[in-house]
């Protein structure tokens, strides 16, 4: 499927490893922060289970949005489902974000 990435297609493990450690970094709810250094906030949202992580970004005051969901699979691996941009894209802003420090607590 276009726009899917799993961990066994499509990207290197590694690439996806540290996508995803980029991603448990991020703390949940909402926080603000730049990436290529212009203003942007982003929400995330993890279910409970955790097997679904859900990433919504805009630029403040801008146009540009990122948008995915990322399924943990039963096995090993994950999906990578972008809503409506290319992995690359998605894999891009999650590796480049840069959470303003003052408001974004580590995960524990």
């Amino acid at each position: 499927m276009p726009g899917t990435m799993t961990a066994d297609s499509k990207k290197p493990p590694a690439v996806q490893a540290t996508f995803e450690d980029a991603l448990a970094k991020l703390p949940d709810g909402y926080v603000d922060g730049h990436f290529g250094n212009r203003p942007w906030g982003v929400t995330v949202k993890r279910s409970e289970d955790g097997k679904r992580t859900w990433l919504y970004g805009e630029e403040l005051g801008g146009t540009d949005i990122v948008s995915f969901n990322l399924y943990r699979l039963a096995g090993p691996g994950s999906i990578l489902k972008p809503c409506e941009m290319s992995c690359a894209k998605v894999i891009g802003f999650v590796l480049g974000f840069v959470p303003n420090p003052a408001k974004a607590a580590p995960r524990p």
